[in-house]
């Protein structure tokens, strides 16, 4: 059984809904569930018979007014003040429309378009991260087929896309909430309007990680000034290339990553001696098809860095970290705290010291591949044991 809601009476339409209506949305009529008519029956018996009789009195109070003639006391139980009355007690008899609820533990939310402000006090570092969140959400999206339902929520009423009909998020007229809903993944996808032609996209559901880490594979951000950047891992240079003692490190370093959740590799050369080709190369070939998302950062960067916690998978370069986790007992050394953003990289204690109670990725594996000329002017701290596992000298002028 269905029925017209209060808010469907033209009196009541509004502009926004026939543009809905003329988009293709269709209104949402709410149906009498027997399961629910039956929990109220046991439940809440009292409520119900108050509700009911409440209704019955309101047609009772409409048929026997003498002031009004017959024909016009039953006119008037088609007027816009009972529809309302009906309207309230069907929504009463029957279950709301699908929604998520605070069941789902993994959340995703992202702002679009990102809007990326840069001037000389500001290095838009934020700005690349919260399009590195855009990008892992519509790539979420396109691995889905057709969701199973689409419903809006636009100003006390409920309106439905017919699935048949979908090609894309970005062509549905969205003027309140948008929900959609794939049953195989028990995933909803909520739109929300946030003003100035933003949206904010925000994905739910119980386990969002198999979707993400294909969503982001192959994936590396370049964080650097003002030429960040969102794509894919570079590499002029094969492992193959490089000598022979090289190639065995780079076995040993693949297997240390294979072993382990958390794996830091400092590798030292004069310049030239392929250093920062190399950590190219394994971002490449090694990193990026175990699915781990790559981040190579200047110094600035390294200084407001954080690693994304819907990522389960992160891979850090920092270039000459010689000229950045300077050692602390030197004058230059106190003079700037990145050598201890970098301990506590290496350390995870920035970031790992409190687990979020809804995350998308508690179990985060994390590598970090650094390159210097020297070790000398590199702090002591860091060479300690249990932060850097694995060295290795470049001393091949390979450039």
């Amino acid at each position: 059984m269905s029925y017209y809601g209060y808010d469907d009476s033209p009196m009541r339409k509004k502009p926004q809904d026939y543009d809905l209506l003329k988009n293709g949305w269709r209104p949402l009529y709410r149906q009498i569930d027997p399961e629910f008519m039956w929990q109220l029956i046991v439940n809440d018996p009292w409520k119900l018979t108050q509700n009911s009789l409440n209704l019955v009195s309101r047609f009772a109070d409409t048929l026997g007014r003498k002031e009004y003639a017959w024909w016009a006391n039953i006119l008037n139980v088609f007027s816009e003040d009972i529809r309302y009355n009906v309207d309230e007690f069907l929504h009463y008899i029957t279950p709301e429309p699908p929604a998520p609820n605070q069941k789902y533990q993994a959340v995703l939310s992202a702002e679009t378009p990102v809007n990326q402000l840069i001037n000389r006090d500001m290095i838009p570092i934020d700005s690349v991260l919260r399009k590195l969140r855009e990008i892992s959400v519509f790539k979420v999206l396109e691995l889905l087929p057709k969701p199973d339902s689409i419903i809006q929520y636009y100003e006390d009423r409920h309106f439905y896309y017919p699935v048949e009909r979908f090609s894309k998020w970005d062509s549905l007229e969205i003027m309140g909430t948008v929900l959609g809903y794939w049953k195989q993944h028990d995933l909803w996808l909520e739109i929300k309007n946030a003003g100035l032609n933003q949206k904010i996209y925000t994905l739910m559901s119980q386990n969002l990680a198999p979707l993400v880490n294909k969503a982001t594979y192959n994936l590396a951000v370049m964080l650097s000034g003002y030429q960040n950047r969102v794509g894919k891992i570079q590499s002029q240079y094969p492992i193959s290339t490089f000598p022979k003692d090289i190639q065995d490190f780079t076995d040993a370093v693949q297997q240390n990553i294979l072993d382990r959740e958390q794996t830091a590799i400092l590798v030292q050369g004069e310049p030239g001696t392929g250093k920062t080709a190399w950590t190219q190369a394994v971002a490449k070939e090694i990193l990026a098809p175990l699915g781990y998302v790559i981040f190579i950062l200047d110094h600035e960067a390294v200084e407001y860095f954080i690693p994304p916690d819907y990522l389960e998978r992160i891979a850090i370069i920092i270039n000459e970290a010689d000229n950045l986790a300077r050692d602390r007992a030197s004058e230059i050394g106190q003079m700037t705290n990145k050598t201890e953003r970098v301990l506590s990289l290496l350390d995870g204690t920035l970031y790992r010291s409190v687990i979020e109670e809804k995350g998308i990725q508690q179990n985060q594996r994390l590598v970090v591949l650094m390159t210097c000329n020297t070790t000398e002017r590199l702090d002591p701290a860091l060479l300690r044991k249990g932060r850097v596992d694995l060295t290795c000298e470049f001393t091949h002028v390979f450039v």
